[in-house]
């Protein structure tokens, strides 16, 4: 067939990219609204080209047009296109992709994530505990606080996702076995342990204080009763911030990080926290082996050999 006579306009191209990830790669809701936004933008950006007309200029020009953003949302966007051209490549033998022939490398610099210390986070703790005790028992609020104090117990507990906690389903809590189950990015499964009685306890309560419900509803919801956000979440730990004396900047990811960092410090082998957190690669995982200057301090004054000398 004549290349002229298959080519198509871009935006053909994308609505036939993103069908192949839903149904064929049967990719995560989040991960095709990830490619969507990506890929609108880079139409919206160049135009709606033939696909033909994609060229390595016309990308170097979007690369420069997107360079404002951070590394890694840079990196996930050139990922995001290089998908798509790949996937109309091996749809299209007469079609090659011109990222083929471009070296696009960037050095992302290293962030060290910010971490709590084991003070910081007995006082957010304090806080949610002492909102609920400031609440009749048989008031709204206090169901709300109830809540409150097992999203902050399950997210020091397990180091989950802030999307990840929002998506457990009351099915997905054992109570009996103190465990929980979590769907991570790829849709990939892990199992949990969290048999610290306090966790427990404080999820015992919330599933009591809401009632009875469905074992595929979310165990997590909001005033109106639909399915907790990630925002609602991120805006009770930014209050309680608000309430407290720290001066960090703290999110619900830095539960994550902490949770790591201090297991790590615990002595806890860095592939079992690979696996804890659910990332497919245990260099992803390596980055809190550099968190904690102050713990490192501590272990080599107390334990170098030079000590002996």
């Amino acid at each position: 067939m004549n290349a002229n006579e298959n080519n198509q306009k871009v935006s053909v191209v994308i609505e036939e990219f993103l069908w192949h990830c839903e149904f064929e790669k049967k990719l995560s809701e989040k991960t095709l609204n990830a490619y969507k936004a990506d890929l609108l933008q880079f139409v919206s950006s160049i135009g709606d080209l033939d696909i033909s007309e994609v060229t390595k200029d016309v990308l170097r020009k979007y690369l420069q047009a997107i360079s404002h953003f951070r590394h890694k949302t840079i990196k996930r966007k050139i990922a995001t296109i290089k998908a798509m051209l790949n996937y109309y490549e091996y749809e299209n033998e007469w079609y090659n992709s011109p990222m083929r022939k471009m070296k696009i490398r960037m050095r992302e610099p290293i962030r060290l994530p910010t971490v709590m210390n084991i003070k910081e986070v007995k006082l957010l703790l304090g806080i949610v505990y002492k909102q609920r005790m400031d609440c009749n028992s048989d008031t709204f609020s206090h169901q709300m606080a109830t809540r409150n104090i097992a999203i902050i117990e399950l997210l020091f507990a397990s180091g989950m996702r802030v999307s990840e906690l929002c998506d457990l389903r009351v099915c997905d809590i054992d109570m009996k076995q103190g465990c929980v189950r979590i769907i991570g990015k790829g849709n990939k499964e892990r199992i949990i342990d969290i048999s610290q009685k306090a966790t427990l306890a404080a999820i015992k309560d919330w599933l009591n204080e809401r009632g009875p419900c469905d074992s595929q509803s979310p165990l997590f919801v909001s005033r109106l009763h639909n399915t907790l956000s990630t925002q609602s979440v991120r805006l009770l730990i930014k209050n309680l911030v608000a309430s407290s004396q720290i001066k960090k900047k703290i999110t619900p990811h830095t539960f994550r990080h902490t949770y790591a960092t201090l297991l790590l410090e615990e002595g806890v082998d860095i592939t079992y926290i690979q696996h804890l957190l659910g990332h497919s690669s245990v260099v992803t995982t390596q980055i809190y082996t550099h968190v904690n200057l102050q713990k490192q301090h501590e272990i080599l004054s107390k334990k170098h050999p030079r000590r002996l000398i």
